[in-house]
């Protein structure tokens, strides 16, 4: 049987053609004359959907869907009624009704009302499984091909469309072969990226995607300079898949735009974001701003010089915004608060720099929690809890207040994550950096499957740590791990989220520009 139908009216002897067409069509179909046998019925028995005449003496249909909720608040119903006062239709759908239609009904509009409740879930998931495999098809055969950045990012957001897809749809049994999919995929895509980040480095910026340190120039400075007022928001390790889970959130407000990036390497917040607000890439950093990677180990010492790059970017350019501007960097949501309070003494500014911290703190917490571990199990609940964060955030609240006054946003992330699952053994001295999924230090070595080796810095654009000094940046899903104790902090990382590797997940991020409506 495809579900279970209580269908109560007063006059159900004239419906009988209607209840056999049902019953023809696999439904199994229980009837009733007045609204006291109906909730009787519920009471005693399970159904799928209860279609409910309006006009009935003795218990009206609206009083016997009150009491039908009052038993089974989920029970989906259908009302049918002569009735068509907008009045009447408001208390329905107050009291939790499904559906609506007016008589005279004949039996094709009762089955597709009937399909689109009880079968709508199963019809919807096998139109996507034969839409995926189809894709999936595809996105394999693309594989043996020639890809460039642009088909990347393509099949990167196809991918994580899908893995949001699979939420809604947890009894397709699809999720793993994604998971394998984008795996296969990472794999493909470290070997792009080793064959052509270095031209890219070198090339004019035309002809190499949107870089860290072009995201400014090329995103944010021609609104400026057409005397756009601007908030630039950067939310640390926003991946692209937690940006499309509250997208939706901003469509009341902002006409939006995506476009993508790609992070600089090692995709860690000390080189994409620092490359990001200066402009600049990680080796002359180093020259223009003595000892920011010297001796210090916590991200938020490295990115200490953001707000003087912003002044230094804008005078290499010749430019000043209209207005003045400012920057904020918000590490708890104390903070968060406080900015949120005072963003009205702000919009006289022509720019706004707003870096916020959120996702990244959860990602490192949860490696240190086992309660966060359990809550952030995986992607998909990575997803949701971004999502009810940014809903219930200032930041969101902030978004909306601005959108009121003539703003445009530009939201990015310096760097995504990825949930790494295996572990490379890695010999290091003292001097070796302490970051899993990328390492600096001497004579630093590792199979080439397993991460890129960086021998020469200079040609990656990276700061020189001195003599034989070298790079290693994990590919796909590996973490480099100390033989010291290698099974204890094996399990320890096993299932994080970590950045600074080279993956679709880390690499390609969102760079959203919203228009006020």
């Amino acid at each position: 049987m495809k579900g279970k139908i209580l269908w109560v009216d007063d006059e159900i002897e004239l419906l009988k053609s209607h209840v056999l067409f049902l019953k023809s069509k696999g439904f199994d179909v229980t009837t009733a004359s007045n609204g006291n046998d109906a909730v009787d019925l519920v009471s005693k028995n399970s159904y799928n959907l209860v279609l409910l005449d309006e006009m009935m003496p003795g218990m009206d249909g609206l009083t016997t869907l009150s009491k039908i909720k009052d038993i089974d608040i989920n029970l989906p119903a259908i009302m049918i009624t002569k009735n068509e006062e907008e009045s009447l239709m408001e208390k329905a759908i107050g009291g939790k009704i499904t559906d609506y239609l007016t008589k005279p009904v004949n039996p094709s509009q009762i089955l597709i009302a009937c399909k689109k409740i009880l079968e709508q879930q199963r019809i919807s998931s096998e139109h996507i499984a034969k839409n995926y495999m189809q894709e999936f098809h595809d996105i394999s055969n693309k594989l043996f091909s020639e890809i460039n950045y642009d088909e990347w990012t393509e099949i990167y957001h196809k991918l994580a469309k899908w893995d949001i897809e699979f939420d809604k749809h947890p009894d397709l049994g699809l999720k793993e072969t994604l998971y394998n999919q984008i795996r296969d995929c990472n794999i493909e895509f470290g070997k792009y990226i080793e064959k052509n980040y270095k031209l890219w480095l070198t090339a004019d910026s035309h002809f190499r995607p949107m870089l860290s340190p072009d995201v400014i120039k090329q995103s944010v400075m021609p609104l400026l300079k057409n005397d756009e007022k601007v908030l630039f928001i950067v939310i640390d390790c926003l991946r692209l898949d937690q940006w499309l889970k509250f997208e939706s959130l901003l469509y009341d407000y902002y006409d939006i735009k995506l476009k993508y990036h790609y992070s600089i390497l090692p995709s860690a917040t000390p080189y994409s974001r620092n490359s990001m607000f200066s402009g600049l890439f990680p080796d002359e950093i180093q020259k223009q701003y003595t000892g920011i990677w010297d001796g210090e180990d916590d991200e938020i010492s490295m990115n200490r010089y953001e707000k003087q790059m912003i002044v230094d970017y804008f005078k290499r350019e010749d430019f000043s915004p209209k207005n003045g501007w400012d920057y904020i960097k918000i590490l708890d949501s104390k903070e968060g608060l406080k900015t949120e309070n005072r963003i009205k003494s702000l919009l006289g500014k022509s720019f706004i720099s707003l870096v916020v911290n959120f996702v990244d703190i959860l990602a490192h917490r949860r490696s240190e929690s086992d309660v966060l571990k359990e809550i952030v199990s995986d992607e998909s609940s990575y997803r949701s809890v971004v999502k009810t964060w940014f809903q219930k955030s200032w930041l969101f609240s902030i978004i909306r207040q601005l959108s009121e006054y003539g703003f445009k946003i530009v939201l990015t992330s310096d760097h995504g994550s990825i949930r790494v699952q295996n572990s490379v053994k890695i010999l290091g001295d003292k001097s070796t950096s302490p970051n899993i999924r990328f390492k600096f230090g001497r004579n630093l070595n590792c199979s080439p499957k397993q991460a890129l080796v960086i021998k020469n810095p200079e040609e990656y654009k990276l700061p020189d740590h001195g003599i034989n000094s070298n790079y290693l940046v994990s590919k796909e899903n590996f973490y480099f791990v100390y033989p010291t104790n290698y099974h204890k902090f094996q399990s320890h990382y096993k299932d994080t989220f970590q950045h600074g590797g080279i993956s679709m997940e880390e690499l390609i991020l969102p760079v959203v520009i919203m228009s006020p409506k």
